[in-house]
């Protein structure tokens, strides 16, 4: 059979795999062609990436006090870590936005170590609100090695793309939030740690900053789905974990630096979890079970503190988005007024203390004591007006609703149901 020459060949576009037509002009290379319209969309992906690289280079970066400043706003207490970050997210960005060849800066990854709801999350995301990058928060506890069933490390960086609209170019400047980082600690088991070493190994790469493939799905057994490549050099990575039980590592560091009679063991004791914590060093991490590789690529470990009743009432009513304000403003929209007595706030922030739950239990005691309220006010104001809702300890505490007042043009009354 006589072989067919090149003019007889129908060529198809490597990229869209369109035919070659007379309207449609293409460009020749060696064993592949490109139409006109791929060279015009290539273009425009090229123009759009270098504008936003642009935009990142002359953007405003705030200063470290300005950084501070803004975190107060939304951020109750933590002084000595709101400095630390701020520190470290100015140089980070810095780094970037003035790049030099003579000196290779290394980007400060940071681990922020303190009890649930002590506002770990809460600072990385502000700070990504702050600068306007991507943000991606992930819970470490849904990872695995490579091979085995779960997440693969690189869903990691598939969020951050996502919320950056896809633009890889953002994505590659943003900011990563790695949740509940003590739970892949290494725990000695029976067979290979999946979830805890493993992981630790594969986070590696993330972490130190190299261009990694990622899936287009969050499976990348696939291959055939495609992948992205994406340079981790300029992410931030922030993690954050209560590690439960390091502060007795640290004890008995501290405790053992003096022997018999001048022996401090009895005042360790004595030391609180904040206290402790406080002193935390690299090493007591490797022991409690990270490697030395994955602490070494961490150069900022920042303690947080446990927040007691006055910053927990603070966290209750100052920042922008205090949570009493959140739910004033539900009541507002029913054209009611709702008050919080000191005593109801006390109460609040002493059931958070007890349940050891934070700034993160504050809302569900809320959102406990006006269920019902706020089930009944809308059809509750059809039949007599609203004027406010008084929230007093009663409610927090006995699970009484809150004292309602009524109103209509000819008095004024106050009850509750």
């Amino acid at each position: 059979m006589p072989r067919k020459s090149s003019r007889d060949r129908i060529v198809h576009c490597s990229f869209c795999g369109r035919p070659k037509s007379d309207n449609l002009r293409f460009i020749s290379g060696i064993d592949a062609y490109i139409c006109e319209d791929c060279v015009r969309i290539a273009n425009e992906i090229i123009i759009d990436e270098e504008k936003t690289k642009k935009e990142f280079r002359t953007f405003n970066l705030p200063t470290p006090e300005e950084i501070k400043v803004y975190l107060d706003d939304y951020v109750v207490g933590q002084d000595f870590a709101k400095k630390v970050l701020s520190v470290a997210v100015y140089n980070h960005y810095k780094r970037i936005v003035n790049p030099k060849k003579d000196i290779e800066l290394q980007k400060t990854n940071v681990l922020l170590i303190g009890p649930t709801g002590c506002g770990k999350t809460l600072l990385a995301k502000t700070l990504a609100k702050l600068l306007d990058v991507p943000f991606a928060i992930f819970d470490v506890t849904s990872l695995t090695e490579s091979g085995y069933v779960g997440e693969d490390v690189e869903t990691v960086l598939l969020r951050l793309i996502q919320n950056a609209g896809g633009d890889l170019e953002k994505a590659s400047y943003g900011i990563v939030y790695l949740d509940e980082i003590d739970k892949i600690a290494y725990k000695p088991t029976t067979g290979r740690d999946v979830s805890g070493e493993g992981v630790q190994e594969e986070l590696l790469k993330l972490l130190e900053g190299h261009v990694v493939n990622v899936p287009m799905r969050s499976n990348k057994k696939m291959p055939e789905q495609g992948s992205f490549q994406l340079d981790t050099s300029n992410i931030l990575f922030i993690m954050g974990g209560a590690f439960v039980g390091v502060e007795d590592i640290i004890r008995n560091r501290m405790g053992s630096t003096e022997m018999g009679f001048k022996s401090n063991v009895k005042d360790m004791a004595r030391l609180s979890y904040d206290d402790l914590v406080s002193k935390v060093e690299p090493h007591d991490l490797v022991k409690y079970g990270f490697l030395p590789e994955f602490i070494g690529r961490i150069p900022l470990i920042v303690p947080l503190h446990s927040l007691g009743k006055r910053e927990l009432i603070k966290i209750l009513t100052e920042p922008r988005d205090a949570i009493i304000k959140q739910y004033q403003r539900f009541f507002e929209m029913e054209n009611a007024r709702l008050t919080f007595t000191d005593d109801a706030l006390d109460a609040i922030a002493e059931i958070s203390i007890q349940t050891k739950t934070g700034a993160r239990g504050l809302r569900n005691i809320i959102e406990k004591a006006l269920l019902e309220t706020m089930f009944k006010l809308p059809t509750m104001k059809l039949k007599k007006p609203v004027e406010e809702v008084i929230v007093d300890k009663e409610v927090i505490t006995s699970g009484k609703e809150p004292v309602i007042i009524f109103s209509d043009n000819l008095k004024r009354r106050r009850e509750r149901p």
